[in-house]
C-alpha cells in the first residue's frame, strides 16, 4: 500500500502541473481494499483503521465482480412478494427451489446477492500544495448509506438515494499519506423508502452495494464557489443567479464575480457582466445576468442551451465553475402545460430504473442519449421516473435532446406519520433540486409512487408547499397516482385509462364493443389542474425466449426460463415466436386504444405510459413493445408506433368497426397537433382501401389552418358501402400533412349466399344423445357452445376477454383477462368468408367476449386448433377457441365462441358461423385426429 500512495501522490503531482488552478480534482476510481461485514461488525472491531481482506474494483457493484451470495431459498428480496409469495409452497415450483435450480418466475435473478454493510478503503496521498484549501471527497452514485473515515476519524454519514454524497475533508486531511475508508450499507433499516420503491427494490435495478459514476477528491481555494441555481426569466429576457460561497474559514463580506454566458448553438457568448457582491452571512449572494434581446428558449424542439461561466476573485484566490442552462418557463395554463407560453401535451412512459446488464443506473451521457433519442424515436416527448431519480447523466442527455422529465424523491411508501422516512423525503428532495434543478428537462417532481398511511393529505400538501418555496422552476403534485390536493399543480391520476386495476373485464376495451368515440372529458373537465394519465397502458405480451441471450451481466432470465420450459414441456415451444407475434400484435392495437382515447380528449394534459418497454419484475411484466434492453421486438417499428403517437396525429371518431353492406361508414375526422407552430392552409385528405391496397373512396377536407392543440375537426364522412359485396376488412387512413393514421373496420354482407349442402351440418349448442348418435355414424356437426359451460379446469376458470394481459396474472392475483389474443392461420378454409389475420383484430372483440378457452392438455399435441388462444406465459395451456376432430365416423368442428345468442345483434357471431359453416359443408372439412365422444363431451359441465 506504501509504493501504491506513492504513485497516487506522483500522478497528483503531473495532474496538478497540467491543468489550470481551477477545477482540480482528482479520480479516485481503481482498485480499492475491500470486505463483506456480512454480521455487521465492521464498526465495532474498527475495520477503518485496519487492512482489509479482499479487493474490488471501483466504479462497480459486488455483484458485477462476483462478490456476495448465491441466490436460494432463503434469499431475503428487497421487494414485496404480493402473489409472488405463491413460488415457495407451489408444487408446479417444487423442482425451482432446489439448491442447484433455483428460478424464480417473478424478477430477474441476481448472480449475487448482498444485503448489508461493506467496506471499502482507498490510500492516498495529500500534496502540500492541499494545505488549507477546501477538499471533498465525492462519490457520484453510491449505494446506498455511506459512512466515511478519514484514518480513524468518522467524517459522518449521508444516506440520499438520487444524489452524489460529499464530504467536506479539509479538517481531517493533512499532507501526506492517508487512508480513506467508506462503508456501505444498502439495508432498509430506519428510513424505509419502501421495498417495491425502484430506487432500491430486487424488482428492477436490484439492492446493490457499491459506488458507480465518479469517484474523486475535489479541490478548491479557500473561497469558493458552491452551489449556484440559475432561474430563467423568459419575459424579461434574464436569467437570475442564486448562488452560495463555501468558505473553510470566515466568510468576506463582498466578491467580485464576473459572469458570462456563451450558446451551445453558435458558440457566441454574451458580454461578460461584472459585479462586486455583497454577501451575506450564509455566503449567499443573487445576480441577474440580461440575456439579449435574441433568447435562444429550450423545448422539445428546439433545446437550446447556454453555459454559464462564473468567475469568482476575492483575497484568498480565484474560483471558476461552467452552468449548463436553458432558458425555458414550463408552467400551467389552465388545464394545459405550457413550454414557453405555447400548449404541450405530455406523450411519456416511465423508466423504473431497470439495467439488465449492470443492475444499477448508467451514469454516463451516451447509454441516457441512446434511450431517449428511442423514446422520442416512438413519438414520446417525455419520460417519468418512477419512484427514483436518476444520476445527472440522464438529465444532461434530456437537456440535449429535448424531452421532459418528472422525477421524485426515491419513495414509494406510507408517509405522514411522523417516521424518519418523512424528514427524508424533504432531504432527498431538496438535494435533488439542488444537484439537478439548473437542468431545462427537469420540469415535473412527486414525493414518489402511490403513498399510502392514513395522514398522507397532510404531509403531501405540506411538501409540496416547501418544494414550490423552495424552487419555482418546475410543477410538483403530490404523488404520482394520488391524491388530489387543491396546491397542486398538476394532478398524476390512473382515472384516463381503457383499462385500470381491478376492472378485468369491465373496462372499457373488454366491455364495450369496438368504437373509437370515447374520450375522458368528463375525468379532464371535473379535476381543476392538469391531468396527466398514471400509468396508463401495462398490456402485456407473450415472452421473447430469443432475448435471453443478451443476459450477459450480472441478472440472468431465470423467470424466462420456467416459462421455456413449460412452454415445452406443454410441446408447443416450437410456437414460441408465434405466440410473440401474435400478442405483439394485439399488444400494438391496445396501446393504440389507449393513446389515441388520451388524445382525442380536450383539455387532457398528458400521459405517462407503463411501458414502451418491459418491466422485468413485479411478477414479470412484459409491457413493453420493446425489451428490457430498449431493443425491438420484431413486431412493431417506431414508425408504425409514431403514426398514432406523435407530435401531429389524425383522429377518427367511429361509433363502431364492424359494417353491413347495406350501412354507410360515417366517421368525424379531428386532429391533435402539438408542434412548435400552427400548420398553416393544411389540406388534409382520407382514403378508403380494401385488403390489397386498392383505393375504394377518397377525398380531401376543406384546407384550414390546424391551431397548437387538440380537437380540432377536419371534417366528416358519410361513405355508403353497398359496393362492397364480398366479406373483407378495409382501412381508413387520414393524411395531415406529412403524418397519417388509420383504422381498420370490417364489412360484412347483409344477405349472405346459400350454402350448398348446408343441411348436412348440425348446429347445436350441446352434444345430446342424439347428436352423439348423428355424429357417430357419419355426420357432421357443429357445437357452439355457451359461454360458461366449459369445465373449470378445462378451460372454464380462464377469464378470456379481448384485450391482452394487464400487468401480469401473478402481481395482480389473477385479474382477468387471463389471454393474449388469438393465433390462428389467415388461410384456413374454415375463416374464408371471415377476414383475419394471425392474431387478434376488433373483428374478434365479439367473440372473444363470448367465448370459453378450452384447454387439450390432456390431448394429443398434434391436435392443432383452428384458432389458438395464447394462454398466460405462466400456465402454457394448450388453450383452443375453435377447433376439429373426428368423432366414429363423423366429423366435429368445437367452437368455444357462443355462435347461437342475439345473432341479429352481433354481425360478426353471424357471419363467423356462416364461414364455419360453409367450411364444413365443402369437402375441405377432414379433420385428422380422432377423439372418443365421452373425451369431448368430459371437456364440458353436464347438459
Amino acid at each position: 500500500m506504501r509504493f501504491k500512495g506513492i504513485w497516487f501522490f506522483l500522478g497528483l503531482m503531473l495532474v496538478f502541473s497540467c491543468a489550470r488552478e481551477v477545477s482540480r480534482e482528482v479520480d479516485l476510481s481503481g482498485e480499492w481494499s475491500f470486505q463483506m461485514d456480512s454480521l455487521d461488525q465492521g464498526v465495532q472491531q474498527k475495520w477503518f483503521s485496519r487492512p482489509l481482506k479482499d479487493t474490488i474494483q471501483l466504479p462497480g457493484s459486488m455483484a458485477e465482480h462476483g462478490k456476495g451470495h448465491d441466490v436460494g431459498v432463503e434469499t431475503q428480496w428487497t421487494g414485496n412478494m404480493w402473489n409472488d409469495s405463491l413460488w415457495y409452497t407451489s408444487p408446479k415450483m417444487a423442482k425451482y427451489r432446489e439448491e442447484g435450480n433455483v428460478k424464480v418466475p417473478f424478477w430477474l435473478t441476481p448472480k449475487k446477492v448482498y444485503y448489508g454493510a461493506a467496506w471499502y478503503k482507498k490510500t492516498v496521498a495529500i500534496p502540500e500544495q492541499w494545505d488549507g484549501e477546501q477538499v471533498a471527497l465525492f462519490l457520484e452514485r453510491p449505494h446506498w448509506e455511506t459512512t466515511v473515515w478519514v484514518n480513524d476519524k468518522k467524517v459522518g454519514m449521508q444516506n440520499t438515494l438520487g444524489t452524489p454524497h460529499r464530504y467536506e475533508l479539509q479538517d481531517f486531511l493533512s499532507p501526506g499519506e492517508h487512508t480513506i475508508t467508506v462503508r456501505i450499507d444498502n439495508r432498509i433499516k430506519d428510513i424505509d423508502v419502501g421495498r417495491d420503491a425502484h430506487s432500491i427494490s430486487d424488482n428492477t435495478q436490484t439492492n446493490w452495494n457499491g459506488m458507480v459514476g465518479e469517484i474523486k477528491l475535489t479541490v478548491a481555494p479557500k473561497i469558493a464557489l458552491g452551489t449556484v441555481q440559475l432561474y430563467p426569466d423568459v419575459q424579461n429576457k434574464t436569467v437570475v443567479l442564486k448562488g452560495a460561497l463555501r468558505s473553510s474559514g470566515s466568510m468576506p463580506n463582498t466578491v467580485v464575480l464576473a459572469a458570462t454566458a456563451t450558446s451551445h448553438q453558435n458558440e457566441a457568448s454574451l458580454p461578460t457582466l461584472t459585479r462586486n457582491l455583497d454577501i451575506a452571512a450564509d455566503g449567499s449572494f443573487t445576480l441577474e445576468y440580461p440575456m439579449g434581446e435574441t433568447v435562444e428558449l429550450w423545448d422539445e424542439f428546439s433545446p437550446n442551451l447556454y453555459t454559464m461561466h462564473l468567475a469568482l476573485e476575492t483575497a484568498q484566490g480565484k474560483d471558476e465553475k461552467d452552468i449548463v442552462f436553458g432558458m425555458r418557463e414550463f408552467k400551467v395554463n389552465g388545464k394545459h402545460f405550457a413550454i414557453n407560453g405555447r400548449p404541450v401535451f405530455l406523450r411519456g412512459t416511465l423508466e423504473c430504473s431497470i439495467f439488465p446488464l449492470t443492475g444499477y443506473p448508467h451514469t454516463d451521457v451516451d447509454s441516457w442519449k441512446r434511450i431517449l433519442q428511442i423514446v422520442k424515436d416512438h413519438g414520446l416527448n417525455h419520460m417519468r421516473f418512477h419512484s427514483w431519480c436518476p444520476p445527472k447523466a440522464a438529465f444532461i442527455a434530456a437537456d440535449q435532446l429535448g424531452v421532459y422529465l418528472q422525477v421524485e424523491a426515491s419513495a414509494w411508501t406510507t408517509v405522514g406519520d411522523g417516521e424518519p422516512i418523512d424528514s427524508w423525503i424533504y432531504k432527498e428532495a431538496e438535494s435533488i433540486l439542488e444537484h439537478y434543478g439548473n437542468h431545462p428537462s427537469f420540469v415535473m417532481m412527486a414525493y414518489g409512487n402511490e403513498p399510502s398511511g392514513e395522514n398522507q393529505k397532510k404531509y403531501l400538501g405540506d411538501f409540496v408547499d416547501h418544494m414550490k418555496g423552495q424552487d419555482n422552476r418546475r410543477l410538483y403534485t403530490s404523488g404520482a397516482g394520488w391524491p388530489l390536493l387543491e396546491n397542486l399543480d398538476f394532478f398524476n391520476h390512473k382515472g384516463p385509462r381503457i383499462q385500470g386495476w381491478a376492472e378485468e373485464l369491465n373496462s372499457v376495451i373488454n366491455a364495450r364493443p369496438p368504437q373509437t368515440v370515447f374520450d375522458y372529458d368528463k375525468l379532464i373537465q371535473e379535476t381543476p389542474v392538469p391531468y396527466v394519465s398514471h400509468e396508463m397502458g401495462q398490456w402485456c405480451v407473450y415472452p421473447n425466449f430469443k432475448e435471453m441471450s443478451k443476459y450477459t451481466g450480472v441478472l440472468q432470465p431465470k423467470n424466462f426460463e420456467i416459462f421455456k420450459e413449460t412452454l415445452e414441456d406443454n410441446e408447443m415451444g416450437h410456437l414460441a415466436d408465434s405466440l410473440l407475434l401474435a400478442s405483439g400484435k394485439l399488444q400494438v392495437l391496445c396501446y393504440k386504444a389507449d393513446i389515441e382515447a388520451a388524445l382525442r380528449t380536450k383539455d387532457m394534459a398528458g400521459f405517462q405510459l407503463l411501458d414502451l418497454h418491459d418491466f422485468p419484475g413485479q411478477g414479470t411484466a412484459l409491457v413493453g413493445v420493446l425489451d428490457a434492453f430498449w431493443d425491438e421486438k420484431g413486431y412493431v417499428t417506431p414508425e408504425e408506433f409514431r403514426r398514432f403517437n406523435d407530435v401531429t396525429v389524425p383522429l377518427a371518431r367511429l361509433e363502431k368497426r364492424v359494417f353491413l353492406n347495406d350501412e354507410t361508414l360515417e366517421a368525424k375526422i379531428e386532429v391533435a397537433h402539438y408542434g412548435p407552430l400552427p400548420l398553416e392552409a393544411v389540406a388534409a385528405s382520407w382514403t378508403l382501401t380494401d385488403g390489397k391496397g386498392a383505393v375504394f373512396k377518397e377525398g380531401t377536407f376543406e384546407r384550414k389552418t390546424l391551431p397548437v392543440g387538440n380537437g380540432t375537426s377536419l371534417g366528416s364522412l358519410e361513405i355508403p358501402l353497398n359496393a362492397i359485396a364480398n366479406a373483407q376488412k378495409l382501412k381508413l387512413e387520414v393524411r395531415v400533412a406529412d403524418k397519417a393514421n388509420d383504422w381498420d373496420i370490417w364489412v360484412y354482407p347483409a344477405k349472405t349466399d346459400p350454402i350448398e349442402n348446408e343441411a348436412d351440418v348440425k348446429v347445436v349448442q350441446t352434444l345430446s344423445p342424439g347428436t352423439m348418435r348423428y355424429l357417430e355414424n357419419g355426420g357432421k356437426v357443429l357445437l357452439n357452445v355457451s359461454k360458461g359451460d366449459v369445465r373449470p379446469e378445462k378451460g372454464g376458470d380462464i377469464g378470456v376477454g379481448f384485450s391482452s394481459i394487464f400487468w401480469n396474472t401473478s402481481w395482480t392475483k389473477g385479474q382477468k383477462p387471463h389471454t393474449l389474443g388469438i393465433l390462428t392461420h389467415p388461410g384456413h378454409p374454415a375463416l374464408a368468408e371471415f377476414p383475419t389475420e394471425y392474431h387478434s383484430n376488433w373483428q374478434w372483440w365479439d367473440a372473444m367476449s363470448h367465448s370459453n378457452a378450452i384447454v387439450l392438455d390432456d390431448f394429443t399435441a398434434a391436435l392443432q386448433p383452428i384458432v389458438r388462444i395464447v394462454d398466460d406465459w405462466f400456465q402454457n395451456r394448450r388453450t383452443a377457441l375453435i377447433f376439429e376432430v373426428k368423432v366414429g365416423q363423423g366429423k366435429l368442428l368445437v367452437s368455444g365462441i357462443d355462435l347461437h345468442s342475439n345473432l341479429e345483434n352481433r354481425p360478426e357471431a353471424r357471419q363467423l358461423r356462416y364461414s364455419l359453416t360453409k367450411y364444413m359443408a365443402s369437402g375441405a372439412f377432414d379433420p385428422k385426429i380422432a377423439l372418443a365422444g365421452e373425451e369431448i363431451k368430459n371437456l364440458f359441465v353436464p347438459w
